[in-house]
């Protein structure tokens, strides 16, 4: 199986380790700005479903025996699906654990 991979200059004072078939992204924050110049309340703000993979786990083993590799890297920015993961607070900032089935897209340039 493949090593946990963790950006250790983004997670020097964060001890998480993503679980097999599992990686955990810093989601992007939140638009308070609209292009039109309306600056949105944080209660009618909507979380954007992407963010920056911050450490990847093991490669996933199915019950057929075969192996899933991981799909993403550490820094690559990934849209997941809007109701997946689970969001966890470390030191304050919120992170997402997010299973590899729910990562739908890496964003690049």
């Amino acid at each position: 199986m493949a090593k946990t991979k963790i950006d250790s200059s983004s997670t020097s004072a964060l001890r998480v380790k993503p679980l097999m078939g599992y990686v955990l992204v810093s989601p992007q924050e939140a638009e308070s700005k609209l292009p039109s110049g309306i600056i949105l309340p944080e209660s009618a703000q909507e979380k954007p479903a992407q963010g920056s993979v911050i450490a990847c786990g093991d490669d996933m083993v199915l019950e057929n025996g075969k192996v899933l590799k991981c799909p993403v890297k550490v820094g690559d920015v990934v849209v997941y699906k809007k109701w997946g993961g689970d969001e966890i607070k470390i030191s304050g900032k919120e992170y997402k654990l997010v299973k590899f089935d729910d990562l739908m897209a890496i964003l690049e340039g």
